[in-house]
């Protein structure tokens, strides 16, 4: 730390009016700096890293090309190490080179104040460069000067609207020198009933020092006068935390010149409609600008001293501004906590909103919260609170529509009410989400006001609606899937309609994280029944994507949830496919065990399908360690478990593996009989998935009967069909095939080529086979 009574001598602050003088002050800091440091002058990387600022931004304060803003020049001189006592005197020193720079005149006339009514910029205001910077363009409309701009910010509550609204206010105040006004409209204020018009605009004439006696009784009248007033002058107005745009309309002006700034919770949306206002909407900060917030109210050093720590205090709040705020606060009155320590305590309040909590209602998260969700309509109050319990990253209508038991139509108007009012943002069409703290908060007034039974009652509606929509999904990409007995739903459960193989491919690809968070919600809330049905009903999906760590998470969520209700056939499935999962990951002996007792699991409940299906995949533990007599024989079982049932999609899926290990043991002539039989019965059925698989196998039998040009022809068509499902791993696998015949028959381009688009896919499935691949290549 610098001593205040010796460094504040060290600065020559005579003479300093212009910019150029300003930045020989900031120059000579950072010469200081690194002489008290005894070390080099930090570079303008350097300081790119302490302040999240460009190189370029950088430079031009350092060069005087460019007057800092008052937030970035505090932040700049501090990480200068200028004192508190020379931060004030920096201070005063810019704001006069700004004064200096200021245009003339007002065009007020002689006589009439000037209202600067504007709060008191943000203490250290931090990012939104591209809201400022939208902002900054309304100032360069093309065309003649607009009868009037409005711009009209919205944005969850605690997000900063009204902070990013005066900053930019105060940036640009010395355009509008006919005046500023500023009314808080007090639309969700806890203090107490909205503002009314009247009030409002009896400020806006004191402001202009109107004498009561000229002031008329009507709002009408009093809005007449407030507008010619201000006809003809240049005044920005600073309309805030407005509750609908009916509060706004009477207040927004009438003449060329003035620009209207509006906050708001709801979005306003008539307002931009009839009024032509430009909608802003504002989101959470970034990671980048959440570590600036906290850096500038803690400190650079003390921030980049425990990043990890900061890391999780940023997560906990949720990179909503307030929170952050509060958390900043809370540390910066206990300068000797370690933030690791906050970061726990934090995490030991995860999903409550306590933390948050304080004397104060403005800076209180809770209650802040609870003016927008009191405004709602019963039925919207309904669907946020049951949010609550939602476990997903984000929410369809369909999905919102079986949580709260009402038809689709009323759920996408609740949803809808809930987006208007920035409780909920479709952050891509047709899915919605809020963040962690707002759900925290739905949670808490769904446990106040919803009883246990009503909440069981959603969260099952919840599991019925995936499991039925991913099973029929499911089957639209794979006809032949063997079929379970599912749980039956709910009354009032929606299931979302899914038309063709790649709008289903699309379901499974947006609902991937909420499916995981499903199942695990299932398996903790005691739906055993749903737990292993959902597990099972995205298993193929998982498989023929490569997220096999996942499907090996799910199906072992599934195993426990079914061995503990005593569910015998769902522990029959979850073994079978968790051990495909573990066969996948090279797990062979835990794969073995399971299938093991999967096969007798299957025999109890009296099901040969599933019996069959693990002695298929037992043929591949066979397959695996070299005995392709023994893999041979476990498919041989299958083909007959599947004959005697009359089912005829395990019948060609068996004769496929029979045919494959035929061709391991050199009796190409069968496999190929069986190959071309198991072909036969998958185009019968007109299942393309199914024939990848033998097109796969026969080309192998063709390879090596010499047979290239057909056992290309083969290949190719497997791929194709791997490549339509979305198969990778055994897209990849038949590549490598594929590039074996290209070798044998003398193409060793054309092999290098598929060998390297397979390498490639087992790369980005970090499967072991890329090892393989790898020396083959070289």
């Amino acid at each position: 730390m610098i001593d205040e009574r010796s460094s504040a001598l060290i600065l020559d602050v005579r003479g300093v009016e212009t910019v150029l003088d300003l930045a020989r002050l900031l120059r000579q800091l950072r010469r200081r700096q690194a002489h008290l440091r005894r070390g080099s002058e930090l570079t303008y990387r350097e300081l790119t890293a302490l302040t999240g600022w460009s190189i370029g931004t950088i430079a031009g304060y350092l060069s005087g090309r460019t007057l800092p803003p008052v937030d970035r020049f505090d932040v700049l001189i501090r990480v200068l190490d200028a004192s508190p006592v020379e931060q004030g005197i920096l201070a005063t020193l810019r704001d006069n080179v700004a004064e200096r720079r200021r245009p003339p005149q007002s065009s007020a006339g002689p006589g009439w104040p000037i209202p600067r009514q504007l709060p008191a910029d943000v203490f250290r205001f931090t990012g939104r460069a591209a809201h400022l910077a939208e902002l900054d363009a309304l100032l360069h409309s093309p065309g003649p000067s607009p009868t009037v701009v409005v711009s009209a910010l919205s944005g969850t509550a605690g997000v900063g609207k009204t902070a990013l609204a005066v900053h930019w206010a105060q940036r640009v105040s010395a355009r509008f020198p006919d005046g500023q006004l500023y009314v808080n409209l007090r639309g969700f204020d806890p203090s107490g009933p909205p503002m009314s018009v009247t009030e409002a605009v009896r400020g806006f004439l004191d402001a202009f020092g109107v004498d009561a006696q000229r002031i008329p009784l009507s709002v009408e009248a009093q809005v007449g006068l407030y507008r010619s007033l201000i006809a003809d002058r240049r005044v920005l107005v600073l309309l805030d935390n407005a509750r609908d745009a009916d509060q706004v309309r009477p207040l927004l002006p009438g003449s060329p010149g003035c620009l209207t700034l509006v906050t708001s919770r709801n979005q306003l949306a008539s307002l931009v409609v009839t009024e032509g206002a430009r909608p802003i909407i504002l989101d959470l900060l970034s990671q980048r600008e959440a570590r600036q917030l906290l850096a500038n109210r803690l400190g650079g050093p003390r921030v980049l001293a425990e990043p990890e720590a900061v890391d999780q205090l940023i997560e906990r709040c949720a990179c909503l501004p307030l929170a952050l705020a509060i958390i900043a606060a809370r540390a910066s009155t206990r300068p000797s906590l370690s933030l690791a320590v906050l970061a726990q305590e934090l995490l030991d309040t995860q999903g409550r909103l306590d933390p948050f909590a304080g004397d104060d209602a403005v800076v209180d998260v809770r209650a802040v919260f609870s003016h927008s969700y009191q405004d709602l309509s019963a039925a919207a109050a309904t669907m946020f609170r049951l949010l609550g319990g939602y476990p997903g990253p984000d929410i369809a209508a369909p999905a919102a529509a079986s949580l709260a038991a009402v038809p689709l139509p009323a759920a996408r108007a609740m949803l809808a009410e809930l987006v208007s009012a920035n409780l909920l943002h479709e952050h891509v069409p047709g899915r919605y989400t809020c963040h962690d703290l707002l759900r925290a908060y739905a949670g808490e007034q769904s446990r106040a006001a919803d009883t246990e039974a009503d909440r069981r009652a959603a969260t099952r509606r919840l599991l019925d609606h995936y499991l039925q929509t991913a099973n029929a999904a499911a089957l639209m990409i794979y006809a032949q899937r063997d079929p379970i007995m599912l749980v039956p739903p709910a009354d009032g459960v929606t299931a979302e309609l899914v038309s063709g193989q790649e709008n289903a491919r699309a379901w499974f690809a947006a609902e991937h994280a909420t499916m995981l968070a499903v199942i695990d919600q299932a398996a903790d809330q005691g739906f055993a029944a749903h737990t292993w049905q959902l597990a099972w009903a995205i298993g193929d999906v998982l498989d023929w994507r490569g997220q096999w760590i996942d499907l090996a998470a799910v199906q072992a969520t599934a195993l426990r949830a079914a061995q503990q209700a005593g569910d015998i056939a769902g522990a029959a499935q979850a073994h079978r496919i968790l051990a495909r999962a573990y066969i996948r990951l090279g797990r062979w002996g835990d794969a073995a065990t399971l299938l093991a007792e999967a096969v007798l699991l299957f025999d109890r409940v009296g099901d040969p399908v599933g019996q069959a299906n693990s002695h298929i995949a037992l043929s591949r533990v066979h397959e695996e360690h070299g005995d392709h007599r023994s893999a041979l024989e476990q498919s041989q079982q299958a083909l007959g478990l599947f004959r005697a049932a009359g089912h005829q999609a395990g019948q060609a899926r068996s004769l496929n593996a029979v045919g494959w290990y035929h061709a391991l043991l050199a009796e190409y002539e069968a496999a190929v009989d069986c190959c071309e039989q198991a072909l036969a019965l998958h185009r019968a059925m007109g299942s393309r998935l199914g024939q990848a698989p033998a097109w796969d196998s026969l080309g192998y039998a063709h390879q090596h009967l010499g047979h290239h040009q057909e056992a290309i022809a083969c290949y190719q068509s497997s791929i194709e069909l791997y490549r339509e499902v979305g198969d990778r791993f055994h897209e990849g696998d038949t590549l490598v095939h594929l590039g074996d015949n290209y070798q044998q028959s003398g193409a060793a381009d054309l092999a290098q080529l598929s060998w390297r688009q397979a390498l490639e896919i087992f790369t980005a499935l970090n499967h072991p086979a890329a090892e393989d691949l790898r020396r083959k290549l070289g």
